[in-house]
């Protein structure tokens, strides 16, 4: 059992930042995905919020930023304050497993005794003491523990686009014992999921101890612990990227769930009180955001409707004029102006392809 002191400089902050946010086209492109974007008129990006709320907790050195190569300059005009040792660029995509091995190694070069956070960098968080709390607790947790720790979030509906965590019904203790994970239940079994009482959404917020996951690694994927456990001395030098652009490639293509978490019998839960929401597509946008009595969301913009109601409406301070049209995107940049029904709001990335 660990018995490492909860110091804040015990604590590292992984920011997973690779992805390509698809299904906010045309706002989300390529070249400038969803994480560096603010879709919700904050007038700060998301990979900003997630950042300034993880300095509440961790050290701002000690917060890392997981990415592709191709987005080290954006990471670096938004988040200026870190230095070139904080951004672990992939040369290629390999998915989560191999992105987190890669921070663990690096952090574990740092720091023995450290205790990691990965979170999103896109996710949409409210009541941020209470997630404060949520971290301070599993940070204490992992600190006193061999567990690999997940935060699970209370389902308020039978979603079936997120994935969802079991746990043991009989454990009365504010972390409870993972019995199972599924991914995207269809919807007869996302309502079972809730009447059973025992099932939260999966956050794809972890916390461990970094002995403990690089335990974890060694045991349930050993070529890929192997092939990034080089003899010699390469991380946090200048050595890295050459090791990296060579072991990398070669890594299997997986994520942590599948990985490690579904396959380990160490794997504990605490249920979050925050409230979160992964904010997948222009839907998840409107639902968070909706307020307003004629139950339109607007942002950046100036709205006048006539008998126009649940319409999410995002441009570049445009005043917009609307008669008779009920639940509706519209989404206008300079390359693209999309209207479509809400409803519709997965099929963006089919028109992606056919632009």
């Amino acid at each position: 059992m660990s018995q490492i002191i909860c110091t804040m400089n015990n604590r590292y902050g992984i920011i997973m930042a690779g992805g390509v946010g698809s299904r906010f086209w045309p706002e989300s492109t390529a070249e400038k995905p969803k994480q560096f974007l603010d879709l919700t008129g904050t007038g700060k990006s998301f990979i900003r919020q997630t950042f300034d709320r993880l300095i509440k907790i961790i050290p701002a050195h000690q917060i890392f930023i997981l990415t592709n190569e191709r987005y080290r300059e954006l990471i670096k005009q938004q988040l200026p304050q870190i230095s070139d040792n904080q951004i672990i660029a992939e040369p290629v995509m390999r998915n989560t497993a191999p992105a987190i091995l890669y921070a663990a190694k690096k952090i574990k070069n740092l720091n023995p005794d450290a205790l990691m956070l990965v979170a999103p960098s896109d996710h949409y968080i409210a009541n941020e003491e209470k997630f404060i709390e949520n971290v301070q607790t599993a940070f204490d947790y992992v600190a006193r523990h061999d567990h690999l720790l997940t935060l699970g979030i209370v389902p308020n509906s039978p979603n079936t686009g997120y994935g969802y965590i079991q746990y043991d019904k009989q454990d009365d203790k504010r972390v409870k014992k993972v019995l199972k994970f599924t991914e995207k239940p269809d919807l007869v079994t996302a309502q079972k999921f809730l009447a059973e009482g025992n099932y939260l959404w999966n956050a794809g917020i972890f916390v461990w101890n970094v002995k403990t996951i690089l335990f974890a690694f060694q045991r349930y994927l050993p070529r890929m612990f192997n092939l990034m456990s080089p003899r010699g001395k390469y991380y946090n030098t200048p050595a890295e990227k050459d090791f990296i652009e060579m072991a990398f490639p070669r890594l299997k293509n997986i994520s942590i769930d599948y990985g490690i978490l579904e396959k380990s019998n160490n794997v504990y839960v605490l249920p979050a009180d925050f409230v979160w929401n992964d904010l997948g597509a222009w839907n998840a946008i409107y639902e968070q955001l909706k307020t307003q009595n004629d139950e339109n969301v607007t942002i950046n913009s100036k709205l006048w409707s006539d008998n126009s109601r649940g319409n999410l409406i995002k441009t570049n301070n445009k005043k917009v004029v609307l008669k008779d049209l009920n639940n509706y995107a519209i989404i206008d940049t300079p390359e693209v102006l999309m209207i479509i029904p809400r409803k519709d709001d997965q099929k963006v990335k089919e028109y992606v392809d056919k632009f």
